[in-house]
């Protein structure tokens, strides 16, 4: 300990350009720190626009979600589920109900008609071409 003393003692502070060097080497340190500052905090606002994102996201979702409860659990939802899924009727209603006939009439399937193929020589058929059917 004694020794680095004795050779800080020896060192002339005087010197400019012994403090410009350790003011250059602290500011460069202190560049670097600051770099990484900035660094850090680029991150952390994309990390911030990211998760801003998500949870716009998530609030739509949540007040989706919030009006399907409140119409699962409305009268108008009680009663569509009573009519239609259960087939419930109210009092003074006339219940219709459909009856399926027994047998299932076939539907006709068409028999494809096949076309008699016309030979026709090369110079019918350039005649066609250019000048269309007479």
């Amino acid at each position: 300990m004694e020794k680095i003393k004795n050779l800080l003692s020896k060192i002339n502070w005087t010197d400019k350009r012994l403090i410009a060097i350790v003011l250059v080497v602290l500011l460069i340190l202190l560049m670097m720190g600051f770099n990484n500052r900035l660094v850090n905090m680029n991150r952390l606002i994309r990390q911030e626009n990211i998760l801003q994102t998500r949870i716009a996201g998530l609030e739509s979702t949540k007040i989706a979600v919030e009006e399907q409860v409140a119409y699962a659990t409305s009268e108008i939802a009680l009663e569509e589920w009573a009519r239609e899924s259960n087939h419930m009727i109210e009092p003074g209603d006339q219940a219709i109900v459909l009856i399926a006939p027994d047998e299932q009439l076939s539907t006709p399937v068409p028999t494809p008609v096949a076309e008699e193929e016309i030979k026709l020589s090369n110079f019918e058929t350039w005649k066609l071409l250019l000048f269309g059917e007479d």
